[in-house]
């Protein structure tokens, strides 16, 4: 039978979405989309990414067919495909391909597609830090899905952006992931710049007087990238510069993305207009990621390397390292150079080995219960004795449960003697407060966080 053409449908099914969930999460997810074709009783939607694709169909697609089935009055099977450089309209226009018949029943004629273009790599950006390479989890989606719909609607939403987070939790990568999809998929001009190449500009162009040369550069883009913001601390002048280039490129619906590594409140030595600034922004953090996002990583990291690891490596890494993905990464990369090197494939028995000292880093000698406790009482408003004692009211029995479950999981210390620190308790309430945490933690994901920030606070601590 010949293929049926249900654009029609398809695009009755998008207006009536786009009524049930609004404008703006419609924009976010299905501005993307594109109706390609359509079989008997099937129809294939093109996506800008594999991302999209996976996200379209764990939230929506029960929605979408249901709406297409009460427009073509029937079930129509629904596909996927995904299509490089997608165009990014709302509405649906139908393929250029398209067979066309004239009045005069005239011969069939089939337009063959132009073939896509590709831009060069951006000169600033690496072309590998792209949405399709970063693995979201609960620690990063939030700020994962502000940058998709940024990089669809540069200008439009959520203008100016503001990406915080430690070190190596993939700041840079999802700013760059913003920045190469812009530039791909638009004609839009895109500047990414370290803090310190903004610097550097900057000072240049008071040296040889190309104040305005630098000034029109910034100023006039359609997406200004500036990394690590925290660096321009006690800089009066390039602050009072990144002010008026924050000012310029927001007034005129030009998009300003910017990367910290704290939140725009523990900022210090920045001028208090910047500062407000940075606070209308969207602010997202990036917290370190979880263990089941922490395997994503090093399994997608090690399929886009086209490199075998076995799944027993993977969870071994994923188990000793939780600080941040850029260590995650670091000690996979140490495997593979060892492996293309000597010639042996990647095994449970060499990871242990080669990196043994990797794994035992934070092990300090000199982690002490009594650091433990300090930090975790600091981090709550409370006195180290507060947790040492028998008070027994939820604001002080939460943070010694979580003492106790972080000094069991770092230090070598059994259950009798965290017990005999915490005040002379039996070692099952040790055990019991342990249980209650790991409870805790498949339900909280926010528990994940906090536990993680305070284990590097203790390391922090003790190697002052």
């Amino acid at each position: 039978m010949a293929n049926v053409d249900y654009e029609v449908f398809w695009n009755e099914a998008m207006a009536r979405l786009h009524a049930d969930l609004g404008a703006e999460e419609f924009d976010l997810w299905f501005s993307g989309l594109n109706f390609l074709r359509s079989g008997e009783n099937s129809v294939v939607i093109g996506v800008a990414s594999a991302f999209v694709r996976d996200k379209i169909k764990s939230r929506y697609l029960g929605k979408i067919k249901a709406r297409l089935k009460e427009a073509a009055g029937k079930d129509i099977a629904l596909e996927f495909e995904v299509v490089a450089g997608a165009p990014v309209e709302n509405n649906s226009p139908k393929q250029e391909a398209k067979a066309v018949k004239t009045s005069e029943s005239r011969p069939v004629v089939e337009a063959e597609p132009p073939k896509p273009v590709k831009k060069s790599k951006h000169p600033q950006m690496r072309d590998d830090y792209t949405f399709e390479h970063y693995v979201i989890g609960e620690n990063n989606e939030f700020a994962a899905n502000a940058a998709i719909a940024i990089s669809k609607n540069p200008g439009r939403v959520y203008n100016p952006f503001l990406i915080y987070g430690s070190v190596g939790l993939g700041k840079t990568h999802l700013m760059q992931a913003i920045g190469n999809s812009v530039y791909e998929n638009s004609d839009c001009k895109v500047i990414y710049s370290t803090s310190e190449d903004f610097l550097n500009e900057y000072l240049r162009g008071i040296k040889e007087g190309t104040m305005t040369a630098f000034k029109n550069k910034f100023r006039h883009t359609d997406v200004l990238l500036i990394d690590d913001i925290q660096f321009f601390h006690s800089k009066d002048g390039v602050q009072e510069e990144l002010f008026h280039t924050f000012n310029s490129l927001t007034n005129d619906k030009k998009h300003l993305v910017l990367t910290c590594d704290r939140p725009p409140s523990e900022l210090k030595k920045f001028s208090e207009r910047l500062l407000s600034r940075f606070e209308m922004s969207l602010k997202v953090d990036l917290q370190p990621p979880r263990y089941e996002v922490r395997c994503a990583i090093l399994k997608a990291t090690a399929e886009n390397r086209n490199v075998a690891v076995p799944d027993d490596v993977i969870y071994l890494i994923s188990k000793n390292i939780s600080s941040n993905v850029r260590d995650l990464i670091s000690a996979l990369n140490t495997l593979i150079a060892y492996s293309e090197l000597m010639g042996k494939p990647i095994t449970y028995e060499i990871a242990q080995q080669r990196l043994r000292d990797t794994f035992s880093a934070p092990q300090q000698a000199n982690l002490s219960v009594e650091n433990i406790i300090r930090v975790v009482a600091e981090h709550y408003g409370l006195s180290p004795n507060d947790l040492k004692g028998k008070k027994r009211p939820q604001s002080i029995v939460l943070p010694r449960q979580i003492a106790m479950y972080i000094a069991r999981e770092i230090t070598d210390y059994s259950t009798t003697e965290l017990g005999q620190e915490f005040g002379g308790r039996d070692h099952t309430t040790v055990m019991h407060s342990v249980e209650k945490i790991k409870v805790k933690l498949l339900t909280e994901p926010s528990l994940d966080s906090t536990i993680e920030t305070l284990k590097r606070s203790v390391k922090d601590f003790t190697s002052r």
